[in-house]
């Protein structure tokens, strides 16, 4: 596992070093916030050790940073401010877990552990995957499940289909589908998404009323719904 330490105190710095390489983790060591600001674009971090009280760019300025340039990465923050009020501070910047000064060795490494656990999660249901009841979209793989049986889609039809899902329990227009399916920006009076619904249904509707997922919004559009 790929650790960014963020942490300008030497003594402390070597203590985690140390540590965490001895638990078989990989740690690079950054001792201040212009450096780190530079270094979080990396690739393949798992994980981001971050202090509060830093050189040139404190803490909290990092958090914002990394959070409006929309890096994912999980952010355990290890401060020696143990007020509430900083704890609350950081977790509403972005921050993912938050860990007091002094702290006991075996703590920090269950709490990396169980950040990483939830970034596999998530990344697995929210990036890799688009689930709909039973309906499952493998983004990576261009693959779809309904329960076991794999469901054969054309190219136009797994867009209009991901679109629906990333959409999932709300109505969206003609228009809206048009734009994101096809890149015609204005309704040009077609039946065309009319028509690729159809096919949709076709081949991933239940023949029971209760078990179809598309619904017809009546003066608005379409609707794909967890059942």
């Amino acid at each position: 596992m790929e650790l960014l330490l963020i942490e300008d105190n030497k003594k402390i710095s070597e203590f985690m070093v140390k540590g965490l390489e001895e638990s078989g983790f990989s740690v690079t060591l950054v001792e201040n916030g212009v450096d780190a600001r530079r270094r979080l674009h990396e690739p393949g971090w798992n994980i981001i050790l971050l202090d509060i009280m830093l050189p040139d760019i404190d803490g909290m300025e990092l958090l914002q940073y990394i959070r409006y340039k929309k890096i994912t990465t999980p952010v355990l923050v290890i401060s020696a401010l143990g007020d509430p009020d900083d704890k609350v501070k950081a977790l509403s910047y972005g921050a993912d877990d938050y860990l007091t000064k002094p702290f006991h060795f075996k703590e920090l490494v269950a709490r990396i552990y169980a950040l990483d656990r939830r970034r596999k999660i998530n990344y697995d249901l929210s990036k890799d995957i688009l689930v709909c009841g039973d309906l499952k979209m493998y983004l990576d793989e261009h693959k779809i499940l309904k329960g076991d049986k794999e469901i054969i889609l054309t190219i136009l039809e797994f867009k209009l289909l991901k679109f629906l899902m990333e959409n999932k329990n709300k109505v969206v227009t003609r228009t809206q589908i048009l734009t994101s399916v096809w890149g015609i920006n204005h309704d040009i009076n077609t039946n065309i998404v009319d028509v690729y619904i159809s096919y949709l249904r076709n081949k991933i509707d239940g023949e029971d009323e209760k078990d179809k997922i598309i619904e017809t919004i009546k003066g608005r559009g379409y609707r794909i719904k967890s059942l």
